[in-house]
């Protein structure tokens, strides 16, 4: 039987979900912006996942998903005391924490969850944190109890204006680069959202980090899935990264990637008589 017993399992919102694994030796090692790569049972497709926290005492690590495919909902299936059947890592190259002086870290969606550790790490670091966290809705906007905690202040935006204030994540973004001397961005979530945002803090000369999720398959650099052009170079997400330079990653480029296999997971959800389950 594999060890990596789910702890504590709960739903942050529709199709969103949290879980405690144990996996002491990993969460003893882990740093922030790392990820694991899991399998649900022997049959199971590798999903990678950016650490969303982890607790080197209890041993636990903790991830957070969408069920966005046959993959991901089979793992939403599982439930507390279940086991998983893989759980490897700490994967990647942990973010670069120092005190760099205002930082905005910008987490959208799912993405939230990752960017998590990375500002609490900064902020215990002594910098002065901005945090700007989006979602569709107020449904999808989690953490947000915990990031205020290691902000010094925080904005939470909306597509629908049903929670914070409506919009996207790249207005109070603006506003602040107006205003305010920023030493470094980090932002994390959505392509879209990080090209944008990346777009932005150019305009202003303001270094920006960006995480990277790929498709991926073996996480050691071997299989080069998850190759992404970086300043005209091919780089490899899972041994180079996730964590890359946002004014020089080939936006366009990852975009076509990251679209290239969504006709075969619709095909793998109507199997299973699940819809397309597709991201659009």
């Amino acid at each position: 039987m594999s060890n990596f017993r789910i702890r504590r399992k709960e739903i942050l919102g529709p199709g969103l979900k949290l879980m405690d694994v144990e996996a002491p030796e990993i969460a003893a090692k882990a740093k922030p912006g790392q990820f694991i790569i899991l399998r649900t049972d022997t049959n199971g497709e590798r999903i990678p996942l950016t650490i969303a926290d982890f607790d080197g005492r209890e041993g636990l690590v903790t991830i957070i998903f969408q069920e966005v495919g046959r993959s991901t909902e089979d793992l939403g299936k599982m439930k507390r005391g279940d086991y998983i059947q893989d759980f490897v890592g700490p994967l990647g190259k942990a973010s670069e924490i120092e005190d760099f002086g205002k930082v905005v870290c910008v987490g959208g969606g799912v993405g939230i969850a990752p960017v998590y550790p990375i500002t609490r790490a900064l902020f215990d670091q002594g910098n002065h944190v901005i945090s700007i966290i989006g979602a569709r809705q107020a449904e999808a906007l989690i953490l947000q109890e915990e990031m205020g905690k290691v902000s010094h202040e925080m904005f939470a935006m909306t597509d629908d204006g049903s929670a914070g204030e409506k919009g996207l994540v790249t207005e109070p973004l603006r506003r602040i680069l107006e205003q305010d001397n920023v030493d470094r961005v980090i932002a994390i979530g959505p392509l879209p959202m990080m090209k944008a945002v990346s777009i932005v803090t150019k305009e202003y000369g303001v270094p920006t980090i960006v995480s990277l999720n790929p498709i991926m398959v073996d996480g050691t650099g071997m299989c080069g899935a998850c190759r992404v052009e970086v300043a005209g170079k091919t780089k490899f997400a899972c041994v180079d990264g996730p964590e890359f330079d946002g004014h020089q990653v080939n936006w366009n480029l990852a975009q076509q990637r990251a679209k290239m296999f969504i006709l075969q997971e619709g095909m793998a959800m109507k199997r299973r008589g699940g819809g397309c389950g597709c991201q659009k």
